[in-house]
């Protein structure tokens, strides 16, 4: 896609042109010629020594540079405006009167894109201006459009990140309607896990990868039978074995993916429902054995599935919900996430408060 408001705004002959010359009579022949070649945007600059703040107040696109000059030759004033870092530093045209080889290629190493000797010849002069216009203007579209590329990128680039959190946390919800869940719960869950994700130092992309993947947590509950899953009472031994398996469940349906986010989803899917002191399930891992996405997500989950209403159960009141975190930390949960949760209580209620079920 070309950028049209560039292409058509742009001509040659407003081209803004920085003519510096330390002699006068070179100023006045230079600006006479390119005058009458339709040029009207010139900008004659005899002091060397202000080329620098005169080239600031305006896009430049080309500059005829005197090389012999008092105070500052046109080495110097090349070195000035290199050192801008300028992405799109416009052409230099060299007006000199040396011939020797050194001198040229000095110049040329040093920032010029040309040279032209005086005595000025009027058509040589031309050409060359008109030739380093022409490929200025085509050097400014490509970084015009680059920054429109990368616009276009980063756009589409938000737009997937925001699908793929929709896909996920549907994802999630699809397990959790069969459990007789709601949908916010996940949204709660995985704001809560992000919190404390960020609350321990992690980074913005970790943080977000958290946010994407926890919803995910119950997603084997789909390879779990309804007349288990969906039993109201206490489970038998063998129904409560079977019920344990969702954690494998979910961690073999969410393999077989080497993005960050499916290795992360499938980390929390298996390790959830690990407890501090070993007692968990399904490998009885302990303490930092537990990954720690697993260990966070715990903590956000058990929160919000006391807290909130079942079919099966009432909501548990934010302070006997508290309660039972404090009497299992050590336990269930890591000690030190316990106090990352307690301190960050107000942001986490926000939580609640920002995701809360709609009135029936």
């Amino acid at each position: 896609m070309i950028n049209m408001t560039t292409t058509t705004l742009y001509k040659k002959e407003a081209a803004r042109i920085l003519i510096v010359d330390d002699e006068p009579v070179n100023l006045k022949l230079l600006d006479k010629m390119l005058s009458a070649q339709g040029y009207t945007n010139l900008v004659l600059v005899q002091d060397p020594r202000q080329v620098l703040e005169v080239y600031q107040q305006q896009r430049t696109d080309l500059i005829l540079l005197d090389i012999n000059m008092p105070h500052l030759d046109g080495f110097g004033v090349m070195e000035q405006l290199k050192a801008l870092d300028d992405p799109i530093l416009p052409p230099v045209l060299i007006l000199t009167a040396q011939h020797g080889q050194d001198f040229l290629l000095r110049a040329l190493n040093g920032g010029a894109r040309d040279f032209i000797t005086k005595p000025f010849d009027r058509n040589e002069l031309l050409a060359r201006v008109r030739n380093m216009l022409d490929a200025q203007l085509a050097h400014r579209l490509v970084y015009e459009q680059k920054d429109v590329l990368d616009e276009m990128v980063q756009t589409r680039t938000d737009e997937l990140r925001r699908t793929r959190l929709q896909v996920v946390q549907r994802l999630g919800r699809a397990a959790e309607y069969r459990d007789n869940e709601t949908g916010n719960h996940i949204l709660r869950m995985s704001h809560i896990s992000a919190l404390l994700a960020k609350s321990i130092g992690w980074n913005e992309d970790d943080c977000e990868l958290m946010l994407h993947a926890s919803p995910m947590h119950d997603i084997g509950k789909i390879g779990i039978p309804d007349h288990i899953l969906l039993k109201p009472g206490k489970f038998e031994p063998e129904e409560w074995e079977i019920m344990k398996t969702h954690s494998a469940i979910g961690a073999n349906i969410l393999e077989g993916d080497d993005s960050d986010l499916m290795r992360c989803a499938g980390e929390i899917a298996l390790s959830h429902h690990e407890k501090w002191d070993g007692s968990g399930y399904p490998n009885g891992l302990s303490g930092e054995a537990i990954p720690l996405a697993g260990r966070i997500a715990a903590l956000a989950d058990v929160f919000d599935a006391l807290t909130s209403e079942r079919p099966y159960k009432k909501a548990w009141t934010v302070e006997v919900a508290i309660d039972l975190i404090r009497e299992n930390r050590g336990t269930h949960f890591d000690p030190d996430l316990v106090d990352v949760f307690l301190m960050q209580l107000p942001e986490i209620l926000k939580i609640r408060e920002r995701f809360s079920e709609p009135e029936s």
